[in-house]
């Protein structure tokens, strides 16, 4: 017999059940922002929410927020306490690395007391600027990072000017480097003045360097390069060096975009 909940609400794995133990399900979703306790009963009776891959339909069922999944209309719902998510607008000449032995400066000067929980989601070279994700989902992070999954990166790239109409195409056609073909997902003209232009590049590429060296290949060496968003997680008005909490309907984005 399956130990996930059926349609009657049956104990799920980890401690999803009836039995004593957990938080209730209403509860939980009530502390985690998604509604109130008798909103978030109508939508269980409704079947909106499940518990590790199946419906709950019926009260009283417990969840523990460290072990259990919870998604509601599909969605993953951060219920577990322990979990951060931040956003680092990562300045440039910033170190991606939590601590330097050459006491060079790292993003770890910017966390405080938070460095030993947490740890960063990929990299940006040193010169590169933009959102860098940190947190201690380790799951969700591996499966950022891994290339099977395709999250999209966003990048603004100064680039010497102007640009040719084609070069869009060019790029998402793809072009050989050293270590094998290259290819963007999405570009975009953003603007151009004296003798420079800014450019959009999309791409789920997670080779070292690859932006600036498929700028560079197609003959505009980039000069200036900002990471503006992973999946659809965006900076917005963050200061280079500020730190945000991501809310949850980012985390969520995030948890949809690699399966979870």
């Amino acid at each position: 017999m399956s130990e996930h909940p059926d349609r009657t609400g049956k104990p799920g794995t980890g401690s999803a059940g009836t039995a004593e133990g957990g938080v209730r399900l209403q509860k939980l979703l009530s502390q985690a922002g998604v509604a109130s306790r008798r909103a978030s009963e109508q939508m269980i009776t409704e079947g909106r929410v499940e518990v590790n891959g199946r419906p709950v339909l019926e009260m009283g069922v417990r969840v523990d927020p460290a072990v259990d999944k919870v998604h509601v209309d599909g969605t993953r719902v951060v219920v577990n306490r322990e979990a951060t998510y931040l956003l680092l607008n990562k300045p440039t000449g910033i170190l991606c690395a939590m601590s330097d032995d050459q006491d060079r400066p790292c993003i770890g000067d910017y966390l405080g007391e938070r460095q030993g929980r947490l740890f960063h989601v990929g990299r940006l070279d040193v010169n590169t600027e933009g959102l860098l994700l940190l947190t201690n989902d380790g799951e969700l992070a591996n499966r950022l990072m891994h290339p099977s999954y395709q999250v999209a990166k966003t990048y603004l790239a100064e680039v010497p000017g102007p640009v040719p109409k084609d070069l869009g195409r060019t790029l998402k056609n793809g072009i050989e480097l050293d270590d094998g073909l290259a290819a963007i997902d999405g570009f975009r003209l953003v603007d151009v003045e004296q003798g420079r232009a800014l450019v959009e590049v999309v791409l789920h590429e997670g080779r070292k360097h690859i932006v600036r060296r498929l700028l560079k290949a197609a003959g505009h060496p980039v000069q200036r390069l900002v990471r503006t968003a992973v999946g659809t997680v965006r900076l917005s008005n963050e200061r280079p060096g500020a730190i945000r909490r991501l809310d949850g309907n980012e985390v969520g984005s995030l948890y949809k975009a690699v399966g979870m």
